[in-house]
Order: C-alpha cells, then sequence, then structure tokens
C-alpha cells in the first residue's frame, strides 16, 4: 500500500489497476481538500468514521453542502465540483475510476490551485 502524505491528512492507496482505483483517506478536523472537478474521474465516496461535510454541485458558486457519517456515500460524477471538509476527524474510502492525476483545482487552502 501506497502513502501519500497530503496537507489535510493522508491518503493511502489500497489497489490501482487499469479498470479502478481504491483509497483510504483520513482528513483532520477542520481541514478540507481542495475545491475541484475531474473531467474522466467518476468516484463514489464511503464515510467509515468521522462527520465529513461534503459540497457538490454543477459549479463552484452552486454546491450545496451535506455532513456525512458513518455508512453514508455518494458518487460524484465528473463534472461535478466537489470538496471534502472534515467537521471532525474523519476517515473515508475512495472507489473510482484510475485517472489519479484528473484534477482540476478552483481554489485550496494550501496554495495548489492556480492563481
Amino acid at each position: 500500500m501506497r502513502v501519500i502524505d497530503k496537507p489535510w491528512g493522508k491518503e493511502e492507496v489500497i489497489e490501482i489497476n487499469e479498470r479502478y482505483m481504491m483509497k483510504k483517506l483520513t482528513m483532520w478536523q477542520g481541514h478540507r481538500c481542495s475545491m475541484q472537478y475531474h473531467n474522466i474521474k467518476r468516484e463514489t465516496i464511503y464515510v467509515l468514521s468521522g462527520d465529513l461535510r461534503i459540497y457538490a454541485g454543477p459549479t463552484q458558486d452552486t454546491v450545496e453542502a451535506r455532513i456525512y457519517t458513518a455508512g453514508d456515500s455518494i458518487t460524484i460524477e465528473p463534472g461535478v465540483v466537489h470538496r471534502m471538509e472534515a467537521v471532525t476527524d474523519s476517515v473515508y474510502l475512495e472507489a473510482s475510476t484510475p485517472e489519479m492525476e484528473d484534477v482540476v483545482r478552483l481554489s485550496d487552502d494550501y496554495l495548489r490551485a492556480p492563481a
């Protein structure tokens, strides 16, 4: 398993192959990932623990937020703008198509988005 440290927690890549990818993500309370979308990648998020606020919508200005808890899931289609934010320390699984580099960042707390 490959562990990728992130400024908001970590990603553990469980499996990646030509058909799918599976990751376990840990996000620390008060942190969030980039506001982003994918051109090709389709992903399903399944919360294992914690309270995870997920923003999703057609544009950055029209995203809606919902808090997901253990056992909740959401599938995010290509083109949907989204962001995950940890209300409490959160652990979740991401099953997706394998396009690991397909990330278009719109804004980012850690200055990883284009200016």
